[in-house]
């Protein structure tokens, strides 16, 4: 895409006899196991060649057929593809496709980053979400190629997909002029590499922080939500509920200690031993209030129109 300094593909190695073997047997792989998907054998190695040669730029040094195979995501990379060549399939397959963070379905999981990118902007969060999705087909300028046709199969396709879509809004909205408040940082970098262990104790800390919104009520759920999804100050939150702001901050309050107790408590039964337990529970909180259903758009508008009130646009 225009402006992220994407290097020229380069042309891979040719294949071995051996590799020869391993691509047939990749095929047939992919014809078994995504028998919806029916692209021909000329067209699946035109894709790979293209997919290779985008990923080797980016290896910065030389790569054997067999070295690239070993790193791909055959499945997501089949998608892909059937996406590119046009399979109604495949395109259901993305639409259903979910990430792996919080097992969201993938639009969602969008819409859940342009809400964070467009605080109190719903035109422009739809709007983002929109456009990426075009673009995942046509190129959005002279010199650029799709979103899709960048895929060099060597990660998985949603998270990839989420990643292109922040740095791409990122990159636009510090281009633009004037004083901008930008997201958090942590949108901006790539994802840590997490290891089982982080994996457990991310999965642990999911479960317990949505045993403990289960149990917030109705007005405090949109307390949490205007802060969180909209990013609302406390001064705009008594505002627009009719408060004093110092009811506010004392509900605030009140909800964060409720948060560090019930999932702190949790966590430490199910052997948690490490240091800055409240740090921890505190990072990883925004991501689920951002993506649990309960603090969803379309749940807060509910929830605020019980009460008389809308949500003020941007």
């Amino acid at each position: 895409m225009a402006g992220e300094g994407l290097p020229p593909a380069v042309t891979p190695p040719e294949p071995t006899p051996a590799d020869r073997g391993h691509l047939g047997l990749l095929y047939f792989f992919l014809r078994v196991q995504l028998p919806a998907l029916r692209f021909a054998r000329d067209a699946f190695d035109s894709h790979l060649v293209r997919a290779f040669g985008v990923y080797l730029p980016k290896a910065g040094k030389a790569v054997a057929w067999a070295e690239y195979l070993a790193g791909l995501y055959p499945l997501d990379w089949a998608v892909c593809v059937g996406c590119l060549e046009g399979s109604n399939a495949a395109w259901d397959m993305l639409f259903a496709a979910r990430t792996g963070r919080s097992d969201n379905l993938l639009v969602d999981a969008l819409r859940a980053r342009a809400a964070r990118l467009y605080p109190r902007d719903e035109e422009k969060q739809e709007t983002a979400v929109t456009e990426f999705w075009s673009h995942l087909l046509v190129p959005d300028g002279d010199g650029s190629i799709p979103v899709l046709a960048r895929y060099d199969g060597q990660r998985p396709l949603a998270p990839w997909l989420i990643r292109v879509f922040q740095n791409r809004h990122l990159s636009h909205l510090r281009k633009t002029p004037g004083p901008q408040t930008l997201p958090d940082d942590d949108l901006a970098v790539p994802l840590p590499t997490r290891t089982k262990e982080d994996d457990r104790w991310h999965q642990a800390f999911t479960l317990a922080a949505r045993a403990w919104l289960a149990e917030v009520p109705d007005g405090e759920r949109i307390l949490l939500g205007l802060r969180w999804r909209y990013r609302m100050s406390q001064r705009d939150v008594a505002t627009l509920l009719g408060v004093h702001e110092g009811t506010i901050s004392r509900q605030n309050d009140k909800l964060r200690d409720h948060a560090l107790q019930a999932i702190g408590d949790r966590l430490t039964a199910e052997g948690w031993t490490g240091d800055d337990l409240e740090q921890f529970i505190l990072t990883e909180l925004g991501g689920v209030l951002t993506d649990d259903p309960r603090l969803s758009a379309e749940e807060l508008r509910r929830l605020l129109l019980a009460k008389g009130k809308t949500i003020p646009t941007a």
